[in-house]
């Protein structure tokens, strides 16, 4: 298909490439595409470790890659001990991808890579991403938004390649979820991935998030699922109760990407 033609071509432009990896589709057709086009000595996909990604998404994102022949590693990442992503203001995402970044361009110095990369696309642009001037501090390249691609069509793409993440729903990291200006801790991430860790064991897909609002747990999901989590809920609000929260609630509008972000009067 032309959009995999065209980032062959991309890869193709560069003489080694290391890709910060997540195992999310975006970052999956980069790995596979550009192990391909590459090569496993020219190519490395490097996923950052921390208490802010679920449990379950780095072990699915390293079978992935195993499965397809990437090169791939796993190094460990300290945000956490940063007192400014700590206290979780709006820009705390650049503080995380800061710390990423770092890290990954060491790696890169180390070895020889010329070119670090991302799974920016062009539909990113336009959101609330404060991570995105980390990523200009370390000059980080990402190939779809210079090919001008979009979600939909990397997901085509995702499809073309037989990737089973192709339309798996988008998952930002676990902090995300945590009210801005309530401190990041282990435990309050811990209590967001066992929370959607059960909820997903009800049946729950799609797009889901667990809002930490401190005390309350508040539910997004999308409207398709109301009926399942409602006739679920006798069992929702102990489980969570035992993961910490003191009250559970399920938003009536469902889910919506930033619904955490301030809202200027």
């Amino acid at each position: 298909m032309a959009h995999l033609a065209a980032l062959e071509q991309w890869f193709r432009s560069v003489s080694r490439a290391l890709l910060g990896y997540s195992g999310g589709v975006d970052s999956s057709v980069l790995a596979i595409v550009g192990s391909r086009t590459l090569g496993p000595d020219r190519f490395l996909a490097v996923l950052g470790m921390s208490p802010s990604v679920p449990a379950g998404q780095w072990q699915a994102a390293q079978q992935l890659v195993e499965a397809h022949g990437v090169p791939f590693l796993a190094v460990d990442t300290n945000e956490l001990d940063d007192p400014s992503y700590r206290a979780n203001a709006p820009d705390r995402c650049y503080f995380c991808k800061r710390e990423l970044w770092t890290r990954l361009a060491a790696i890169a110095e180390r070895r020889g890579f010329a070119t670090i990369i991302d799974g920016t696309h062009r539909d990113d642009l336009g959101e609330h991403r404060p991570g995105a001037s980390a990523a200009a501090e370390r000059r980080i390249r990402s190939p779809f938004v210079e090919l001008g691609l979009r979600k939909a069509e990397i997901r085509e793409a995702a499809r073309s390649l037989g990737l089973a993440v192709a339309d798996a729903p988008a998952a930002p990291c676990l902090a995300s979820r945590i009210r801005y200006g309530l401190e990041v801790t282990g435990d309050r991430l811990r209590q967001v991935d066992q929370a959607e860790a059960f909820l997903r064991s009800l049946g729950i897909s799609g797009d889901l998030r667990v809002r930490h609002l401190g005390t309350t747990a508040r539910i997004e999901v999308n409207p398709d699922m109301f009926e399942l989590l409602d006739g679920r809920w006798g069992e929702v609000v102990p489980a969570l109760g035992g993961l910490g929260f003191s009250s559970v609630e399920r938003d009536p509008r469902g889910y919506r990407r930033g619904s955490l972000l301030p809202v200027a009067s």
